[in-house]
């Protein structure tokens, strides 16, 4: 029975959008990043991110991690600027302990950019995140 399933909460893990100079390039970046802020490992993490607005969509982009240690972070992708005109979003699966987690974490169109700039967690960064 569908009220006999429970969908445990995810806190702890955030998705950020970060700006950030690139030393092979010599070009200013924004990458996305997922940010495991708990105090116990995440195993099998799948994430899968597109973008959607009226009458455009992105193409579907997968990234899976074995294990993203307690209190670290890993980089998901990097997001061209055209990209922060549209929703992004970035649906993070994951394994934490014998439990199943999900969420999906929603970049609404114009909320990435410089002057939503916040401190990030965990990362000696600034950027744009959704928790």
């Amino acid at each position: 029975m569908k009220k006999d399933i429970e969908i445990p909460k995810v806190e702890g893990v955030y998705v950020a959008v970060v700006n950030e100079y690139n030393e092979t390039y010599k070009t200013q970046d924004w990458n996305a990043y997922i940010i495991n802020d708990k105090t116990v490992d995440l195993e099998m993490v799948i994430i899968v991110t597109s973008g959607y607005a009226e009458g455009k969509t992105t193409s579907v982009f997968r990234k899976k991690i074995d294990k993203l240690p307690k209190k670290s972070y890993a980089k998901i992708e990097l997001m061209q600027e055209a990209l922060f005109e549209i929703n992004n979003t970035f649906k993070v699966s994951f394994f934490e302990g014998n439990k199943m987690f999900d969420k999906t974490y929603l970049f609404r169109k114009n909320t990435i950019n410089l002057n939503a700039l916040q401190p990030i967690p965990l990362m000696d960064v600034k950027g744009v995140l959704v928790k």
